[in-house]
């Protein structure tokens, strides 16, 4: 039987690590060790990039890759579970059965069942309680999941592909926004999870927020320039549980450089646990509070310090 072998490309779109730093470790480490395909390309056993997501998500912990990479792999597997989670949102709604039950049909590869299970969700409760109390504790249980090695990588994308989908289904049913304030969603680069600016854009738009979404991974100086360019009142940010997170604070003390005074700086998501606030930015515990902060700022009618959203991401979703 003919064992599965990934290209460095895919090693690192999978991990998360680059080629240079992968490249690195064979040379200083031993390890990876990957063999050579007919073409003289590396070519990464399947047991040796389980093992490169382990180390990653450590590092992604606190711990240092020279110390992980000495380790067996046993080693790494114990300890991951001794990491402290941040606590589980207050609102989330669904108990554990329900949302291990929505988590059964991703392990089946039932797309339809699943969707149908959200789509009756979001009949039954609407859109506001549908984001706040089960796609968004959905995903932090999912995320859990696929860090405890209970779901595959490609069940946990899976699972993204699908929300994302009924989340936009839903929210073209929703009014354009075309008051105050104008917000702008993104992600900055090498973050790539999107659900939670979904979920931000389909709360704020119900208070009756314009949102402006770019996507994810957008260059700071980009993020500025369009916020400049369609008169945003607020850029909202989100990093997810994956995202580095001492690489947060020097990305926010930037954006916020090349902002403008005006123009609230509003961040959040489940990557921010360890981040402390700095000034001009202000940090949410749920998407209650940012919703609440919205509206209290729509009443002020003027601008105040910049803030966001901490919503429950995994450490890979979306």
């Amino acid at each position: 039987m003919i064992s599965t072998r990934f290209s460095i490309a895919a090693v690192e779109r999978d991990t998360g690590l680059s080629k240079d730093v992968l490249r690195m470790w064979e040379r200083r480490y031993g390890f990876p060790l990957p063999e050579r395909d007919a073409n003289g390309e590396r070519a990464y056993p399947a047991d040796q990039v389980e093992r490169l997501r382990q180390i990653k998500r450590l590092m992604d912990q606190g711990h240092r890759p020279g110390k992980l990479l000495a380790l067996p792999v046993e080693a790494l597997a114990a300890l991951a579970p001794r990491q402290a989670r941040p606590a589980r949102n207050e609102y989330i709604a669904e108990d554990v059965h329900g949302l291990e039950d929505l988590l059964l049909l991703i392990k089946q590869h039932d797309t339809n069942a699943y969707m149908q299970a959200l789509q009756q969700r979001l009949a039954r409760h609407g859109m506001q309680r549908f984001v706040q109390d089960i796609v968004a504790p959905l995903t932090q249980y999912v995320g859990e999941a696929w860090e405890d090695g209970r779901i595959e990588v490609f069940e946990e994308h899976l699972f993204t592909e699908l929300t994302k989908r009924v989340l936009r289904q839903a929210m073209t049913a929703l009014p354009t926004g075309l008051g105050s304030p104008r917000v702008l969603l993104t992600s900055v680069p090498e973050e790539q999870h999107v659900l939670g600016l979904l979920m931000v854009e389909a709360l704020f738009a119900l208070e009756g927020a314009e949102c402006i979404p770019l996507g994810t991974q957008m260059p700071l100086t980009e993020i500025a320039r369009a916020a400049q360019a369609h008169q945003a009142d607020i850029v909202a940010l989100s990093f997810s549980t994956a995202f580095p997170h001492r690489q947060i604070p020097p990305q926010l003390e930037q954006l916020r450089q090349l902002l403008p005074p005006e123009i609230e700086l509003w961040v959040g998501g489940g990557g921010i646990h360890r981040v402390t606030p700095s000034a001009g930015i202000k940090f949410f515990g749920s998407l209650k509070a940012g919703v609440q902060a919205l509206t209290e700022r729509a009443q002020k009618k003027h601008p105040v310090a910049g803030a966001f959203l901490h919503m429950p991401l995994p450490g890979a979703a979306d």
